[in-house]
């Protein structure tokens, strides 16, 4: 009998104000300590108003903590959403706030816009301000970020060459480009994301980058080369293994772009992207302890050399859990939020250790790239799926580790290996393809009393050849299916003689089966054809093989190279990691 939720259920009933007070959010403090209007002194200093600041603020509220914090910014603005600049330069700076007005007002979070610190006396515990302004701390967050590299060629004074930091820059790109000529230097993730943005405002784009494909650093050759070319298909225009040599003016705004292999190319704005460091040199007499780099060392609790001086964001290397606490930098959004946080429990003396695994996103041109994992150095990148079809995940790896992946409409692929990674556990070389099933298994659990009720039941030997009809199995479709549509058998491993032996019969022959192809030389091989169902022939195949060999995985690997198979989709490929580990393609078509 159908249910119909009563008028008086707002949830049910899509009320959005109910939904608003039904968020789980923790209870925040707000400040009542006496010294909140002593303005020379604080609790807690926050230098930086970035992702790591300002969740190091919201966390200590959280936590209870109801001292005074101050969190001060070289920029204009509270809190905004830097990352998304170059995704939408379109956003106003009240479309990037990470948070209203009030919400400072009602914690108690005092926000210091335009203020720039120029000392950091640590025996003191006091900060120095650009204007002669002197705050005394207890504890104090470092989250400074880093500062956009810029060209030093010819002509770099030219106008209209722009670096994105704020909104008022992004904004004035968009303006200059609109029915012009845009020209981006870099085709890491801030430039291609604005060489995207700006393909349906400019009148041509043009992207410069001394690397030959882009990406190639972080995602290597063939998924940068792939995602170079979905960029071509939108009339970018690449200028490949080269730089700047020139920017030329004319009445002093910036014209063409002259490039190091002598090609010259019309440009009326320009955005460089070609990378940042970190902005710590008021730090550099102030005994806390940088790098060769200018990075800020800090340990697991985010704390740096100085008692009660914390450190946080795209300034600092820190000691990644998972890779053996390598000491790295990872400028990425999740991993600000992360720190800052770690660094608030530690003000509170909770003993919080970082752990997360790395995790970004981009998008661009609608499609949406996911990476998680630290890949600086893999030495390998093995790919399932459809490059060309931009349908694919990929595995970096560094000798038989398995260090980053990285897809793209393969989720939740990524998220999964993710959380693999987190939980301490490595994932080798041979077992890569493995994960890429991972996420299905929960669905199969579902499945699994059916499909031992399938498995010999009446019916299923009925079919010729050794085929059983795809709609006995749940999931399917409920038409019967044509002959060419039936999961062709593999001949069982059943003993350890046969094992031994490390030999399979191939099916007997059928009009189903021709073109099938079949070694003696392999200890098993399933191969599949699906073009049609909405849930895909592989976790019937997985299960059905668990529960009719027990050895199954003593004998091989069932993989496949697609996952999600929908309507008018075909697949699929299969190999077996035992003794070879080529992938075997299924040629033979339906239509």
């Amino acid at each position: 009998m159908a249910m119909t939720p009563a008028p008086s259920c707002p949830l049910l009933c899509g009320q959005p104000q109910a939904l608003q007070l039904q968020r789980r959010t923790k209870v925040m403090a707000k400040c009542i300590s006496p010294s909140a209007g002593h303005s020379g002194s604080t609790n807690v200093l926050i230098v930086g108003a970035g992702a790591a600041g300002l969740v190091c603020a919201e966390t200590l509220r959280q936590e209870g903590f109801s001292d005074r914090i101050v969190l001060c910014t070289l920029d204009r603005h509270l809190p905004y959403d830097r990352p998304k600049l170059s995704k939408s330069l379109d956003a106003q700076p009240e479309q990037l706030a990470l948070r209203p007005k009030e919400f400072f007002r009602a914690y108690g979070i005092e926000v210091l816009t335009e203020a720039q610190v120029v000392t950091v006396d640590v025996r003191n515990k006091k900060v120095v301000f650009k204007d002669g302004f002197k705050l005394e701390y207890n504890k104090l967050l470092l989250a400074p970020g880093s500062s956009p590299k810029t060209l030093s060629c010819k002509g770099k004074e030219v106008e209209n060459v722009f670096t994105i930091r704020t909104p008022e820059d992004a904004n004035r790109v968009v303006r200059l480009a609109r029915g012009r000529n845009a020209v981006v230097v870099g085709a890491g993730f801030l430039g291609m994301e604005v060489a995207a943005y700006l393909t349906e405002k400019a009148h041509s784009v043009s992207v410069v980058e001394l690397e030959e494909t882009p990406f190639r650093r972080f995602l290597g050759e063939r998924v940068g080369r792939a995602l170079m070319k979905m960029f071509e298909n939108n009339r970018v225009k690449f200028y490949m293994q080269t730089e700047v040599s020139e920017l030329r003016a004319q009445e002093g705004k910036l014209k063409e772009v002259v490039l190091k292999s002598s090609k010259v190319v019309r440009a009326d704005v320009c955005v460089v992207g070609i990378g940042a460091v970190p902005a710590t040199g008021f730090l550099r007499q102030s005994g806390i302890s940088l790098d060769s780099r200018g990075f800020i060392p800090v340990n697991k609790m985010m704390q740096t050399n100085i008692p009660g001086v914390f450190a946080a964001g795209d300034a600092v290397t820190f000691p990644l859990a998972w890779r053996n606490n390598r000491k790295v930098n990872i400028p990425h959004w999740q991993m600000a939020h992360a720190q800052g946080r770690v660094a608030a429990q530690n003000m509170l003396a909770q003993e919080a250790e970082i752990s997360t695994v790395p995790y970004l996103w981009t998008a661009m041109f609608g499609k949406s790239l996911r990476y998680a994992g630290y890949g600086e150095g893999f030495d390998d990148v093995i790919i399932q799926g459809d490059l060309e079809e931009l349908k694919f995940v990929a595995f970096y790896t560094k000798g038989d580790e398995v260090i980053a992946v990285a897809s793209m409409n393969y989720d939740p692929i990524v998220s999964k290996v993710a959380e693999v990674l987190a939980s301490g556990r490595a994932i080798r070389k041979r077992e890569d393809r493995r994960y890429v099933l991972a996420h299905r298994e929960r669905i199969l659990s579902l499945h699994a009393a059916d499909l031992g009720r399938h498995a010999g039941a009446p019916g299923t030997e009925a079919k010729p050849w050794g085929q059983v009809p795809t709609s006995n199995f749940p999931g399917s479709p409920t038409r019967e299916p044509e002959s060419s549509q039936c999961l062709p058998w593999a001949a069982w491993l059943t003993s350890r003689e046969a094992l031994a032996a490390s030999r399979c019969s191939p099916p007997k022959a059928s009009a189903a089966t021709k073109g099938w192809p079949w070694r003696q030389d392999r200890p098993c091989l399933f191969s599949c054809y699906w073009d049609w169902s909405p849930v895909g022939a592989l976790q019937h195949i997985r299960h059905y093989l668990k529960i009719k060999t027990h050895t199954f995985a003593d004998l091989c690997d069932f993989h496949c190279n697609w996952a999600n198979t929908r309507e008018g989709e075909t697949g699929t490929a299969t190999e077996c990691s035992m003794p070879h580990q080529e992938v075997w393609p299924v040629s033979a078509q339906r239509r």
